[in-house]
C-alpha cells in the first residue's frame, strides 16, 4: 500500500479552536436555533412551557419516593427530611439529565438536516452549541428549583451557591465537543444512537447521583473520579447543600479535560465535515 502524505497545516489545528469553541460570529444564530429547539419541543404540550417547571418537580418526588421509601436508601446526615434527601438525589440528576439529553441528541445532528449540510454557506458547527444551549435552558430551571427547595428546607441559600455556575461550567465544552464528535460519526453510522442509550444507562449507576462518592471504598472511589461528571455532581452537593465553596484545584482540571474533549470532538468533526454531504 503506498504511502499517503497529508500535508498539515497549523491552521488545521488552531482552526477549530478559534471558530468553533468561539464562534462569536454566530450567536445570533446559535440563539434562534436554540429557541427553536425549545419551543418545538412544547409547542403542541397543553401545559407548553410549563413543563420546564412541572418536570423536575415531578422527578424529585419520584425518586425522593422510590429510593427513599422503597429502596430504604440512607444518606448522611440519616436524620435529615425527605426534600432535604430529594434535594441530594435531584443536584446529581440535573447534572446527570443534562449531560444525557445532549449526549442522546448528538448523533442525529446533522443527519437530521439534509438541507442545511447542502448549503455550503451553513456553519454546521453551530448545531451543537444550538443544542447545548437549549439544554441549558433546562439545566437553568433544574437550577432555579433546586435553589429554591434548598431555601424552603432549610431556610437559606448559602453564599456559595454563587460558585454554581462555575461548578457547571466543565459541562458546556464537554458537551459541545462530545456534540460535535457524535454528530460526525452518527451522520456515517446511524447505529451509535442505539449503544449510547445503552452507555448512559450505565453511566447514570456509576455515577454519584443515588449515592455519595464518599460511601465507596478508597480503591473504587479513586476511578470514580475518572467519571467526568462525577466531581460536578459532588461539588454541586458542596457549593449548595453543605454551603462550602468547591475545590477549585478539582474545578480547574475538569474545566482543562473539558477543553480537551470540546478541541478533539471540533477536530474530528472539521476532518468529517467534507464527507457529510454524501451520505445524508
Amino acid at each position: 500500500m503506498p504511502f499517503v502524505h497529508i500535508p498539515f497545516h497549523e491552521s488545521a489545528v488552531l482552526d477549530p479552536l478559534s471558530s468553533y469553541l468561539f464562534p462569536l460570529r454566530h450567536v445570533g444564530l446559535i440563539s434562534q436555533l436554540a429557541r427553536r429547539e425549545v419551543h418545538t419541543r412544547y409547542r403542541q404540550s397543553w401545559l407548553g412551557t410549563a413543563w420546564l417547571v412541572l418536570t423536575p418537580l415531578m422527578m424529585l418526588v419520584l425518586y425522593t419516593s422510590v429510593f427513599r421509601h422503597v429502596f430504604q436508601v440512607r444518606w448522611s446526615p440519616p436524620s435529615e427530611g425527605n426534600l432535604a434527601f430529594g434535594l441530594r438525589l435531584y443536584a446529581g440528576l440535573a447534572v446527570f439529565n443534562f449531560f444525557a439529553e445532549c449526549v442522546t441528541r448528538a448523533p442525529t445532528l446533522v443527519a437530521e438536516q439534509p438541507h442545511l449540510v447542502k448549503k455550503v454557506v451553513f456553519p454546521l458547527e453551530v448545531l451543537p452549541w444550538a443544542s447545548v444551549s437549549a439544554g441549558l435552558v433546562h439545566l437553568g430551571v433544574a437550577a432555579l428549583v433546586l435553589l429554591g427547595l434548598r431555601w424552603q428546607s432549610m431556610g437559606e441559600v448559602p453564599m456559595s451557591a454563587l460558585a454554581l455556575p462555575l461548578v457547571w461550567l466543565p459541562l458546556v465544552p464537554m458537551c459541545v465537543g462530545l456534540g460535535w464528535a457524535l454528530s460526525a460519526v452518527g451522520t456515517f453510522i446511524r447505529d451509535i444512537g442505539q449503544i449510547l442509550s445503552m452507555f448512559l444507562t450505565g453511566l447514570m449507576f456509576l455515577s454519584p447521583v443515588f449515592f455519595p462518592a464518599e460511601a465507596l471504598p478508597s480503591g473504587l472511589r479513586d476511578w470514580m473520579w475518572l467519571n467526568p461528571l462525577a466531581p460536578i455532581m459532588t461539588q454541586t452537593r458542596t457549593v449548595l447543600l453543605e454551603g462550602q465553596w468547591p475545590d477549585w484545584g478539582l474545578l480547574s482540571l475538569s474545566l482543562v479535560a473539558s477543553l480537551l474533549v470540546a478541541w478533539a470532538g471540533a477536530s474530528l468533526f472539521r476532518r468529517l465535515r467534507p464527507g457529510f454531504s454524501d451520505v445524508v
